[in-house]
């Protein structure tokens, strides 16, 4: 009895350890767009630096510029506060995310 039980929870970690985590909105988008430097690596190492840095919120207003790069442009150009104050955290977003990820 006790050998079933303790391959069945062998074989979950196993399948928990290989199993891929789940990207997150930025690393998805990244890895989507047609971008030949957006390397799994890179992707995931930008994701690293979302987490720490962008509510989810701002992950995914931030992972929409990457279908729609004219969309970046508006919000920046936008004359509200709560895109100003977006516009604030995604440039330090990004100023980490280029020293810590660049190669």
């Amino acid at each position: 009895m006790k050998k079933p039980l303790a391959l069945a929870a062998s074989a979950l970690l196993l399948l928990s350890l290989s199993a891929p985590a789940f990207a997150g909105p930025i690393e998805s988008a990244c890895l989507r767009s047609d971008r030949k430097q957006a390397t799994r690596q890179l992707c995931s190492c930008i994701q690293q630096v979302a987490d720490q840095t962008l509510q989810r919120s701002d992950q995914r207003k931030a992972a929409s510029f990457f279908r729609d790069p004219d969309r970046a442009q508006q919000v920046r150009m936008s004359d509200r506060d709560s895109d100003n104050a977006f516009w604030a955290r995604y440039r330090s977003f990004g100023d980490l995310a280029e020293a810590y990820c660049a190669s």
